[in-house]
């Protein structure tokens, strides 16, 4: 407030006339007009500013005034930003393969490790980018699809889900990630690293998609199976599979499994019918976390596949669902694993966990918690009796992949023809649909649910192991599959990729403890 030099306040006149007299001084005439013209700059971008961010945040669109705009074209914000939560949680998965197949390995081949599975992910990418999702998730025929290529043309959402198109891509790309690294785990050890890209450009770019678009395009067939008009219309109910069992797990499962096949054992690997045993891994600790962060990622594997965080209930029962068959696969496979060596082994606990994930993965949103807890406890067991399968046949499976992922992944599939509560139909952008609901075996609902699993299965699986043997036949004509024995000797990190994942340690004697100089 202006005051007279003794403390009053000045009148408006004596302002005026002050103010008069300031005016005709050029110094305070260039301070006035400066202050002025701030002040207006300021109101003027404080006003901008404010319309900005009305028109960003709460703008209404009225579909009544904008007759142009399909439900196609409209983004739900709240889905879409679910999707792409859960689409980084599974990207995060890679972690924990990297992790847990580097752990299960030999020192010597860890930065072999390493640099598949990074170059695995950017080999995908582009691929899925590409040609991989549009052979999976357009439109086509109940074979393949065959439009969007390279992204092009595509709309503003995927399908009637309300998630923005490229956010459901990402999603989908950290799916065919996730297949690509199951693969190259039962193979660590002994594959050539031009022969692992010339594999998974086969994975991530044909097998994968085209074999995936079946369960999961659109017009797949086996999604579409059991209507008027498409196959075994009599059947009258259509294959599920609502994560991945059978579309991620047992795909990369069998692609793995023909992979060990065709490239052998490592050298020096000797089974138990004939005196040996597995080869040690070299990090557990490694191993173990990695497990433990797949089991993370599993929380945006399995609820996000939902698409919807509209659907409470749905991703709140996935997530209990998940939770629960892993618990009890862990404790199952760590039991069966003692009655058989008398210790407790944890490769088998940390597989034990895995394949619980996997088998629930299917099934999450049609059980209970309580019957995922007994699908759980069976996967538990079927993966040790994978393992011990595998070991019988002489097959080289480093990590337990194919028991892991392809042998629990056809049974998670077939649990749900006999675990389905008759509750639960099909999740929805903005509410689940129960019109429909999954009924199986043990809930009163016969055999045709079953019936529709198994022949999904069936037909993915020998179809996905058929292909895969016939790819890596080729790939191993080239002579890049399998390295020399002299480089699998030397070991693949030093001859592969001329450094060890461990430099600092001495690789000899005088790495022994209790050694001497």
């Amino acid at each position: 407030m202006a005051r007279t030099v003794d403390g009053s306040t000045l009148s408006f006149s004596q302002k005026f006339n002050r103010l008069g007299s300031r005016l005709k001084d050029a110094q305070w005439r260039r301070y006035g007009f400066t202050l002025l013209g701030g002040k207006v700059l300021g109101v003027v971008g404080v006003l901008m500013i404010t319309a900005f961010l009305t028109q960003l945040l709460f703008t209404t669109v009225h579909a009544a005034d904008t007759p142009g705009v399909k439900a196609a074209d409209i983004v739900n914000p709240v889905n879409t930003a679910w999707t792409l939560i859960a689409a980084f949680l599974v990207f995060g998965m890679q972690v924990g393969f990297t992790m847990l197949e580097a752990g299960f390995c030999r020192s010597r081949e860890t930065v072999n490790v390493l640099m598949e599975c990074v170059v695995d992910t950017a080999l995908c990418g582009l691929l899925f980018y590409a040609i991989g999702f549009s052979f999976m998730f357009s439109h086509g025929n109940g074979w393949i699809g065959y439009h969007w290529f390279f992204l092009r043309d595509i709309p503003a959402t995927y399908e009637a889900t309300g998630v923005s198109f490229l956010a459901f891509w990402i999603f989908q790309f950290a799916f065919a990630d996730t297949c690509s690294t199951i693969t190259s785990g039962a193979m660590i050890g002994r594959t050539g690293f031009v022969g692992d890209l010339l594999y998974s450009l086969a994975v991530s770019g044909f097998i994968y998609p085209i074999i995936g678009h079946w369960a999961w395009g659109p017009d797949g067939f086996l999604a579409t199976m059991g209507a008027p008009g498409y196959f075994l219309p009599n059947l009258g109910q259509s294959f599920h599979d609502f994560a991945g069992s059978t579309v991620v797990h047992t795909i990369g499962g069998f692609i793995a499994l023909a992979g060990s096949l065709v490239l052998g054992p490592r050298l020096g690997r000797k089974f138990k019918r004939d005196g040996g045993g597995p080869m040690l891994p070299h990090d557990l600790t490694m191993a173990t976390a990695g497990g433990l962060i797949l089991w993370f990622g599993w929380y945006g594997f399995n609820p996000g596949s939902t698409l919807s965080a509209m659907d409470f209930e749905g991703i709140g029962r996935i997530s209990a669902n998940t939770t629960l068959a892993a618990c009890a696969a862990a404790l199952t496979a760590m039991f069966t694993a003692y009655f058989m060596s008398r210790k407790w082994d944890i490769s088998f606990t940390v597989n034990g966990f895995l394949a619980g994930l996997v088998a629930i993965t299917c099934p999450c949103y049609w059980v209970s918690p309580t019957g995922s807890i007994i699908l759980g406890a069976i996967a538990g067991v079927i993966v040790v009796a994978g393992v011990e399968l595998l070991e019988y046949l002489r097959i080289d499976d480093p990590i337990g992949a194919v028991p892991v992922h392809g042998i629990c992944g056809i049974w998670g599939t077939l649990s749900l023809g006999l675990f389905a509560v008759g509750k639960y139909g099909a999740t929805g952008p903005l509410a689940p649909d129960n019109s429909a609901p999954l009924k199986g075996l043990f809930y009163g609902g016969g055999i045709t649910l079953l019936k529709a699993q198994f022949i999904g299965s069936a037909i993915i699986t020998v179809s996905t192991f058929a292909v895969a043997m016939l790819v890596m036949w080729l790939v191993n004509l080239t002579g890049t599959l399998r390295v020399s024995k002299e480089g699998e000797l030397y070991g693949l990190d030093l001859h592969e990729h001329g450094i060890s994942a461990y430099p600092e340690y001495v690789i000899s004697a005088l790495g022994i403890p209790g050694s001497k100089d």
